[in-house]
């Protein structure tokens, strides 16, 4: 790459990456919308879109689910007998979806070929103001709890088979359809959830333990002061995990950066967004990589703090104080969040080296 290319990405990272620390020093409150949408809506209300990838085409919305209306359930061919996973994506800039949703669609039908994948397309929502974007999860979050309603109530699609997986804001979103659904989802997986507007927000606006049957959640990006942290720092679930403490993830850099677009050209340049917000979406493909590489489990440690664990004074299984990220976790559910922490390779598989234990 010539020295003017390398410069010119260099200052289009630079730009990019101010966008988020404006999102990260914004102190609009997640609440100020809560008590006007606290109530179910019509389903000509629902704005965002239910779109039912498929095996073949991870990348395309090829079929929308449209609650309300039950003959497009028979026409995106659901399959009613197996397990759905609802992938809610976060805020964008360009206001497309991210290079990482159709890699995590077609990961999860590797793992699991017979089941329904559904992306919640808010990008109109998602593709605003952060603050704007960020009181807008609630409105997401009650049209997806609208569209699971719909599913349990229409053709009694059991809640015990949904799955559902919220990136950055998403995360979020995903809490409110937890805590407004008539009944209980199973799971829901906070992929580093959203810290800016929501890191002292209540309960009722961001995602916590009681939202589902079991939440769990990865934090890969809470760097800096909790106000100001672009993932939130606080623990949101039954098991909060912390890959290399939670803070900036090995591969990162801005060398590493560099490195990758020389390395694969053009494709590099294509996925700068994710590049970009590397540590950030780490939280993604470290639950891709549970779902591609199961005999290479990443393997999780109860500490109380990154610097015990550091100094190898949590490594022990005993009494649930070991867990697995990502798609096969343990669902520990105890009375308080548990947080857990590891350390991972710079790149997929993220199984790290043996640790080493500091006397």
């Amino acid at each position: 790459m010539r020295s003017g290319g390398v410069l010119a990405l260099l200052i289009w990272m630079h730009c990019l990456l101010s966008c988020y620390k404006v999102l990260a020093t914004t102190e609009t409150p997640a609440t100020t919308t809560v008590n006007s949408i606290w109530r179910k809506t019509d389903f000509k209300d629902i704005e965002s879109k239910f779109s039912l990838r498929t095996p073949e085409e991870p990348d395309e919305d090829t079929c929308y689910l449209i609650p309300g209306q039950e003959q497009s359930v028979g026409s995106c061919h659901f399959n009613h007998t197996s397990k759905t996973f609802v992938v809610i994506h976060g805020w964008t800039v360009t206001g497309m979806y991210e290079s990482w949703v159709p890699k995590l669609v077609d990961a999860l039908y590797k793992r699991e070929p017979n089941s329904n994948v559904i992306v919640v397309d808010w990008l109109q929502r998602a593709q605003q103001h952060y603050p704007v974007s960020a009181g807008y999860t609630q409105l997401v979050g009650q049209d997806v709890a609208s569209f699971i309603d719909w599913m349990e109530e229409t053709f009694n699609y059991p809640l015990d088979n949904i799955h559902i997986l919220g990136y950055s804001l998403g995360a979020h979103a995903a809490g409110v359809a937890g805590s407004l659904t008539t009944n209980k989802v199973n799971r829901i997986t906070g992929l580093d959830p959203a810290g800016p507007t929501f890191e002292y927000a209540g309960t009722s606006v961001t995602l916590s333990p009681d939202d589902a049957e079991f939440v769990d959640v990865v934090h890969t990006y809470s760097v800096g002061t909790p106000d100001r942290s672009i993932g939130i720092q606080r623990p949101v679930g039954h098991i909060d995990i912390y890959p290399n403490g939670g803070s900036f993830q090995p591969g990162c850099s801005i060398g590493d950066t560099i490195r990758l677009i020389a390395e694969n050209g053009i494709r590099g340049i294509i996925d700068m967004d994710q590049i970009v917000k590397c540590s950030h979406e780490r939280s993604i493909h470290l639950f891709i990589d549970s779902l591609l590489h199961e005999e290479k489990p990443n393997m999780a440690y109860r500490c109380n703090s990154k610097e015990a664990f550091d100094k190898g004074l949590c490594l022990s299984c005993r009494k649930n104080r070991c867990n697995t990220l990502g798609y096969k976790v343990n669902k520990v559910r105890g009375k308080r969040s548990v947080k857990m922490y590891l350390k991972t390779n710079g790149q997929m598989p993220f199984k790290g080296n043996a640790i080493k234990i500091t006397q």
